[in-house]
C-alpha cells in the first residue's frame, strides 16, 4: 500500500535542489482580551524574529560537511511514501509484511480537507463513521459495522502519540475528543482497523486513531492566520521545530481561535487554545523524548433542533421550521445566560451558558528507546490532569407556545420572554410566535469535571531470531492505566422559544394570579424527572500484560497476540434516584415559585468495588506474494469494558457496591478479516472483507412515544459483515484517494423481540470519501467528498434519514516561495445531511428533534514559512 505522508523517510536523508523539484507535485517551479492570549501569541510568533537568516539563500556546504537538512517549506512540497505502520502492531512495519487494515492521513491533506475539529476530520479515514454533527467535541464514532448505541467512541481508541487521550471513549456526553485537538503539532493521523488493535491496546477492540506529532525531523516551522469568510472565526495555527544540536531536536505547535463559529449562536462560542512541546534526544540505537500538552479551550456543542418532518417512513419530506435553518442556526445562544443550580455538592452556584464545554489539560510525558543485549526496549509513559466544566443545551421536545401551560401544569396560564432583549414582556399571540408557535422543552447537561485525570504507562520489549532460516519476532509487554471519573452532572430543564439567527431566548410561565410558575425561564432545576442530580466519584485501575509472536520465513508471516486485561473499579456514584428535592428562594423575594421547589440534592452514594477480567488474542497469516502484492487473514476477539453506564442502582448491588450481572463488566467483540493489498508505483489499493460480532450494553438516548427524548439503559447483540476499500493514484500533478465501507449489520438479540433482525439505526450500506486534488508549484485545487446512504433513524427501522454527499472544496495558492494563500468552502453545494432523527416513524405533530452536519461556510487563510 502506498500512502502520503508529509515527508520522505528523512532519517539521515538529505535533498539537493534538484532533488527536491523532481519530488515536487508538477514539473515548474481582531482579537478580544483574554488571558491566555499572550501565551499562545507569543508561542506562534517567536519563532518569527529568527525568520530571517532561514530565508536567505542556504550556501552549499563545503567538502566534507554535513548537507543542510529540509526546510518546513521544502518538506510541505514533497509527496512522500510512508510505507510502514506503528499503530497497533508489535513492531514498525512495511505495510505490505503486516497483516492489518492501516491508512495514514498526512498532515498537508488535513490542511486541505478544511476542517480543524476531530470529528470532521476523521469523517474521511476508510471504516470509519463518524458523527460530527456536534462542533469541534462530542462527536459519535464507531468502525465497520460495530454498534452507535450511545455517545462518543466505544469500540474505537483515540491516542496521542500510542497512548490513550481518556481510556474510555464513551463516558456519558464526555466522548475522547473533548479533550483532543488538531494543529499544526501533528504530523500525521494513523488507523488501526480491528486486527491487532485487540491485543496492542486496552478497550480497543474495534481499533486505534492516532495523532501523532512532529517531533523536529525539519528545519523551521510554519505560521497560519485564518479566518470565517461568512462567519465569525479567527484562528492562528503555528509549529516549528529543529535540531538544537546534532542529537538534539524539538519541535513546538499549538493554535488560538476565537469567534462565534459556523453556526449563528449569537455570542463568542468558541474561544481558546493549545500548546504542544517536545524535545528529543537521539542516541545510538534510540532516543528518550519528553513530551508536554497544555489545553484550554472553550467550545460550543450543537445538540440536537426541531424540523419538519412529513410524508412516509420510506419517502419522508424534511423541511425548516419557518424562521430557523438546522443547518446554521442552533438553540445554544447568548441569551440563555447564566443561571443559579445546585451543583452535585449541594453548593448553590451561578454557571454562565456561554462559558461552554471548557477543557483543560497539563500533561507530560516520557518516551523512549534502546537496544539492551539484543533487545529492544520501548517505555511510553504520561500523566495528563484534565479536568474542566461542561455546559451545553440539549432540547427535549417541541410544544405548540399556545399549549405550554396546559401541557406544564394541567391549567391556564400566560408566557412572557424571560432572557434576552424581550425579557419581561409578555407573549400576546402564542400561535403565531416568531412565524412557527413553537416551543423547546429543553435541558441543560451541566457537567463540573473535577478530575478525568488519566495516567498510561505502557512498557514493552522485543526481538528478532533468526530460527530455521526465518525471522521470529517475539514481544512482551505490560500496560498500566488509572482513569479518574470524579464529576457531578444536573439537568435544569426550561422553555424557549424556536428563532435563528442566535435569538432564541427564554420563557416564563405565569399562572393566572400573576405567581411564576417557572423561575427566570426554568422549570425545575432537577431533570425531568425531578431526581437527575448525579455524583460520581470513580477510580478505574487496568493492568494488562500482552505478547506477540510473528514468525516471517519468505513470503509467508504468521502471527499471534495475547492480552489479559485485568480492571479494578473503586469509588462512590449515584444516578438520579437517590435524590431528595429542596426549596430555595432563588431571587431573594420572601415568595418561592415552583420552579424554586425542585433543587435535587444527591444522597446515598452507591458503594462501586467490583474487579473484572477477560482475556483478548489474534491469530493472523500474511502472504507477500511479490514485491507489489500481499494477502493476509486474521481472527480475533477482544472486550472493551464498562464505563459510567452501569453505574446506576439497577446495575451496582447498594450493600457491597459489586456488578448485580459480572457479564455486564465488559463487551465481548470477535472479529474476523481477509484482504490484499496492492502497491505499484503511484497506485495502491487495499481491499479487506470482515465480520464481526458484539454484544452491548450501554445508555442511549432515544424518543418515547410522547415524542421527548430520554435516556434508556440498551442491552443487545449484533453481527455485521462487509468490505471495505481503500486505492490511491498518481499520475503528473492530479492524484486520487478514496474509501468506501460496504455493511450489512443486524441486530441479534434484545430485550425488544420486534427489534431482531433489524438493521442498527444510523447503519448505512455505504459509506465513502474521496480526495482529488491538482497540484503544481503555483496552486493546488481539489476537494475533500465524503457520504452515505440511507439508514433508518432507530432500531425499530421506521423512518429513514436520507442518504448524503458533502463537498469541501479547496484552492491553494503559492505566488511566492514560503507562502500559501488558501480558501476552503466547507459543504459546498449546503447539503442536507441528516446524522441523527430522534422520531422512530413519521411523528404524528409532524415535528422532531434533529442534528445534522452544518451548511455552507467559507473560510481563508495565509500560511507563512520560516
Amino acid at each position: 500500500m502506498r500512502l502520503y505522508s508529509p515527508l520522505e523517510k528523512i532519517g539521515s536523508n538529505f535533498y539537493s535542489k534538484k532533488t527536491l523539484k523532481r519530488q515536487c507535485f508538477g514539473t515548474g517551479d481582531a482579537l478580544k482580551e483574554n488571558p491566555m492570549k499572550s501565551l499562545y501569541l507569543t508561542a506562534a510568533l517567536a519563532p518569527l524574529l529568527f525568520a530571517a537568516p532561514a530565508l536567505a539563500q542556504t550556501a552549499a556546504p563545503a567538502a566534507g560537511q554535513q548537507p543542510p537538512r529540509l526546510t518546513a517549506w521544502e518538506a510541505s512540497r514533497i509527496r512522500a511514501n510512508d510505507d510502514t505502520v506503528s499503530t497497533g502492531v508489535a513492531r514498525a512495519r512495511d505495510r505490505l509484511d503486516s497483516a492489518t487494515s492501516t491508512s495514514s492521513l498526512p498532515d498537508a491533506d488535513i490542511v486541505r480537507i478544511g476542517e480543524t475539529s476531530i470529528g470532521a476530520i476523521f469523517r474521511t479515514i476508510p471504516g470509519i463513521r463518524s458523527e460530527a454533527v456536534s462542533g469541534d467535541v462530542t462527536s459519535s464514532y464507531t468502525i465497520r459495522g460495530l454498534p452507535l448505541v450511545g455517545i462518543g467512541a466505544k469500540y474505537l481508541q483515540l491516542q496521542e502519540n500510542g497512548l490513550p487521550v481518556l481510556e474510555f471513549g464513551d463516558i456519558f456526553g464526555l466522548a475522547s475528543d473533548y479533550y483532543l485537538r488538531y494543529d499544526f503539532s501533528v504530523s500525521h493521523i494513523e488507523s488501526i482497523r480491528g486486527g491487532s488493535a485487540s491485543t496492542f491496546a486496552s478497550n480497543a477492540p474495534g481499533g486505534v486513531i492516532n495523532l501523532i506529532s512532529n517531533t523536529g525531523e525539519v528545519e523551521g516551522g510554519s505560521v497560519q492566520v485564518s479566518t470565517g469568510v461568512d462567519y465569525d472565526s479567527q484562528r492562528v495555527d503555528f509549529g516549528f521545530g529543529g535540531r538544537l544540536s546534532d542529537t538534539l531536536r524539538y519541535h513546538v505547535g499549538g493554535f488560538y481561535r476565537e469567534g462565534e463559529g459556523p453556526i449563528r449562536a449569537g455570542f463568542d462560542a468558541n474561544r481558546g487554545g493549545q500548546l504542544k512541546f517536545n524535545i528529543t534526544k537521539d542516541f545510538e540505537g534510540g532516543f528518550f523524548r519528553v513530551e508536554g500538552k497544555f489545553l484550554d479551550d472553550r467550545v460550543i456543542n450543537y445538540a440536537q433542533v426541531p424540523m419538519l418532518v412529513s410524508g412516509t417512513n420510506s419517502d419522508p419530506s424534511y423541511n425548516d421550521v419557518p424562521n430557523f435553518s438546522v443547518r446554521n442556526d442552533t438553540l445554544s445562544t447568548g441569551n440563555i445566560g447564566s443561571f443559579l443550580n445546585l451543583n452535585a455538592d449541594g453548593v448553590l452556584t451561578r454557571t454562565n451558558f456561554a462559558d461552554g464545554n471548557r477543557a483543560l489539560v497539563r500533561s507530560i510525558g516520557f518516551q523512549s528507546r534502546f537496544n539492551l543485549g539484543g533487545w529492544t526496549v520501548q517505555q511510553h509513559m504520561r500523566f495528563a490532569d484534565q479536568s474542566g466544566n461542561q455546559v451545553l443545551n440539549f432540547p427535549l421536545a417541541v410544544v405548540p407556545a399556545a399549549v405550554v401551560p396546559f401541557a406544564f401544569g394541567a391549567r391556564p396560564g400566560s408566557l412572557a420572554y424571560a432572557s434576552g432583549p424581550n425579557a419581561g414582556q409578555p407573549i400576546t399571540s402564542p400561535v403565531s410566535l416568531n412565524g412557527n408557535g413553537l416551543v423547546a422543552y429543553s435541558l441543560i447537561l451541566s457537567r463540573q469535571i473535577n478530575s478525568l485525570n488519566n495516567f498510561t504507562n505502557d512498557a514493552r520489549v522485543s526481538r528478532v531470531w533468526r530460527i530455521r532460516g526465518g525471522d521470529l519476532t517475539t514481544t512482551a509487554g505490560i500496560y498500566i492505566s488509572e482513569q479518574s471519573l470524579d464529576y457531578g452532572r444536573q439537568y435544569p430543564v426550561f422553555f424557549q422559544d424556536i428563532v435563528g439567527s442566535g435569538r432564541s431566548s427564554l420563557i416564563d410561565i405565569r399562572n393566572t394570579n400573576g405567581t411564576f410558575r417557572t423561575q427566570d425561564g426554568f422549570f425545575g432545576f432537577s431533570g425531568p424527572g425531578g431526581d437527575s442530580s448525579i455524583r460520581e466519584d470513580v477510580d478505574y485501575s487496568i493492568v494488562a500484560p500482552y505478547g506477540s509472536l510473528n514468525y516471517r520465513l519468505g513470503k509467508l508471516a504468521l502471527g499471534a497476540s495475547m492480552r489479559l486485561d485485568n480492571g479494578q473499579v473503586r469509588g462512590r456514584a449515584i444516578e438520579g434516584e437517590s435524590t431528595r428535592l429542596r426549596a430555595i428562594d432563588v431571587d431573594g423575594d420572601g415568595v418561592l415559585s415552583e420552579a424554586e421547589r425542585t433543587f435535587s440534592v444527591p444522597t446515598d452514594l452507591l458503594p462501586v468495588d467490583y474487579d473484572y477480567d477477560y482475556l483478548s488474542w489474534s491469530v493472523s497469516a500474511n502472504y507477500r506474494v511479490s514485491e507489489i502484492f500481499s494477502t493476509f487473514a486474521r481472527y480475533s476477539t477482544g472486550g472493551r469494558a464498562a464505563a459510567d453506564g452501569v453505574l446506576d442502582d439497577v446495575s451496582i448491588n447498594p450493600a457491597t457496591g459489586d456488578l448485580n450481572d459480572p457479564d455486564i463488566a465488559y463487551d465481548p467483540v470477535d472479529q474476523a478479516e481477509i484482504g490484499f493489498k496492492l502497491r505499484a508505483g503511484g497506485l495502491f489499493a487495499n481491499l479487506t472483507a470482515f465480520w464481526a460480532e458484539v454484544t452491548e450494553t450501554n445508555q442511549q438516548l432515544r424518543s418515547d412515544a410522547n415524542g421527548q427524548t430520554a435516556v434508556d439503559l440498551v442491552r443487545q447483540g449484533y453481527r455485521a459483515i462487509g468490505a471495505e476499500f481503500e486505492g490511491g493514484v498518481r499520475r503528473g500533478p492530479f492524484s486520487l484517494t478514496g474509501s468506501a465501507t460496504l455493511t450489512s449489520a443486524e441486530i441479534t438479540d434484545a430485550g425488544d423481540p420486534a427489534v431482531i433482525g433489524n438493521t442498527p439505526r444510523h447503519q448505512a450500506d455505504l459509506i465513502y470519501a474521496l480526495l482529488p486534488q491538482y497540484d503544481t508549484d503555483l496552486f493546488t485545487v481539489g476537494a475533500s467528498i465524503v457520504g452515505t446512504t440511507e439508514s433508518y433513524s432507530q432500531d425499530v427501522n421506521g423512518l429513514i434519514m436520507p442518504a448524503y454527499t458533502t463537498v469541501n472544496a479547496f484552492l491553494q495558492l503559492r505566488p511566492i516561495e514560503r507562502l500559501v494563500v488558501s480558501l476552503n468552502a466547507n459543504n459546498l453545494f449546503d447539503e442536507l445531511a441528516l446524522v441523527d432523527v430522534s422520531a422512530p416513524t413519521v411523528p404524528a405533530s409532524g415535528l422532531s428533534l434533529v442534528r445534522v452536519l452544518p451548511g455552507r461556510n467559507v473560510s481563508a487563510a495565509v500560511r507563512f514559512y520560516f
